[in-house]
């Protein structure tokens, strides 16, 4: 069958109105004879009643002290909400709709409760519903374990669930919406000349999301890019095509992929830098620096090992953990506060020379220093001070050529 899954976001749902907009969505898919899994997240945002992070704060009573498995029983609630609301709306409208718990609709998954990992999907009740005519509505962010147990699958979850739906029922497309129109060479609201891209490669946006870039999961798009689905992000309140994720060298086959060294920016705030610099103390300085991170479980970045020592960064919020750590190694480490890391990616950077000295000249003429650096085949990061954020991304926008009219056009 034709089938197509999409994935609707807390914003998209959270009013009548828009949900109006979902409505429209789900129509024009019917009208064309397309059967459709639709994969929903809790409703609205951060003090809205039904949202998840208001359902943490209701975790958090009684001195935080509900078990994990209470408390994936509770997150799950926000989805599963969205889901009946949204079968409601269809069957009034006269199209037929049946909402599914994760565990109902066949996600199975390990026993990581906060976190859990899809380990398999049963599509046997889907494909029954579909073979019905049903929209079928699934509770995204959430699955069940082989005895039963309610798990979630961490922050970005619904986007995962669609995508793994996606791949287990061979979907032609996965379809997110979102509130933006797409993804853009840089988050809006610290460039103001930031373009919508029409087509990127599934390895750029993973860099993109794993860098800063809220707009889709990576876990989401790594699923997708082992499966092959390929994935759009779109605007719940517009008709537009938004964003096409999928292989470069499909991309190249449809004609739709013109080679661009920089495809955009990503940025990550709250970062602190460390520097252990050992000269005279014992030869295994490095090693117990990061055992004594990897035993806490702070996540390092931007490692650069010396001979005499290590530099490296941890999120702001892990930062008084950490120096408290490396004190009881009876080290004094140098610490930055109030950093940031600013991400350039771009899949024609691999062997392409001078997009450092870019980078750098930007940088320079703006007054900025970088404080670290490091590059891998399709990123180059820089670590500069935080509170020279916003000029940063926007020289580094300029400088490539990402404020003029995108490079991938359809």
């Amino acid at each position: 069958m034709d089938l197509i899954v999409q994935k609707f976001g807390g914003t998209s749902l959270s009013d009548e109105q828009s949900r109006r907009h979902v409505l429209r969505h789900i129509n024009r898919e019917l009208e064309a004879g397309t059967h459709l899994v639709v994969v929903v997240s809790a409703m609205g945002r951060s003090g809205e009643p039904y949202a998840t992070d208001s359902l943490l704060e209701l975790a958090r009573l009684n001195g935080d002290a509900l078990p994990q498995r209470e408390r994936d029983l509770l997150l799950s609630c926000g989805e599963i909400i969205s889901a009946t609301l949204l079968c409601s709306l269809l069957c009034a409208e006269g199209i037929a709709a049946v909402a599914l718990t994760g565990g109902q609709a066949g996600i199975f998954t390990d026993g990581r409760y906060g976190s859990a990992r899809i380990t398999e999907i049963k599509t046997e009740r889907l494909n029954m519903h579909l073979s019905e005519g049903k929209v079928v509505i699934v509770a995204g962010f959430q699955g069940m374990t082989p005895d039963g147990e309610a798990t979630t699958l961490g922050r970005g979850g619904s986007d995962t669930s669609a995508t793994a739906l996606g791949a287990a029922l061979n979907a032609r497309i996965v379809d997110i919406y979102t509130d933006v129109d797409g993804i853009l060479t840089a988050d809006p609201r610290w460039v103001n000349d930031a373009r919508p891209l029409s087509a990127v490669s599934y390895e750029e946006i993973c860099n993109m999301a794993q860098n800063g870039a809220k707009v889709i999961h990576p876990r989401a798009v790594e699923i997708a890019m082992k499966a092959g689905i390929p994935v759009r992000v779109r605007s719940t309140f517009s008709d537009g095509e938004g964003t096409l994720v999928t292989h470069a060298q499909v991309l190249r086959t449809q004609g739709i992929w013109f080679d661009k060294t920089v495809t955009g920016l990503a940025h990550v705030r709250g970062v602190t830098q460390l520097a252990v610099i050992n000269r005279d103390g014992p030869a295994d300085v490095q090693l117990r620096v990061f055992r004594a991170m990897a035993s806490h479980g702070i996540s390092v970045d931007f490692i650069n090992v010396m001979p005499t020592g290590v530099h490296y960064t941890v999120l702001a919020n892990d930062s008084q953990t950490a120096i408290g750590l490396l004190r009881e190694l009876g080290f004094e480490p140098t610490v930055r506060d109030g950093c940031a890391k600013v991400s350039v990616i771009g899949g024609g950077m691999n062997g392409e020379p001078g997009v450092m000295a870019v980078i750098v000249e930007a940088l320079t003429n703006a007054g900025i220093p970088i404080l670290q650096s490091a590059d891998s085949n399709t990123t180059i990061w820089v670590l500069i001070s935080e509170h020279q954020l916003a000029e940063a991304l926007q020289s580094l926008h300029t400088a490539f050529g990402l404020h003029l009219t995108p490079a991938r056009e359809i």
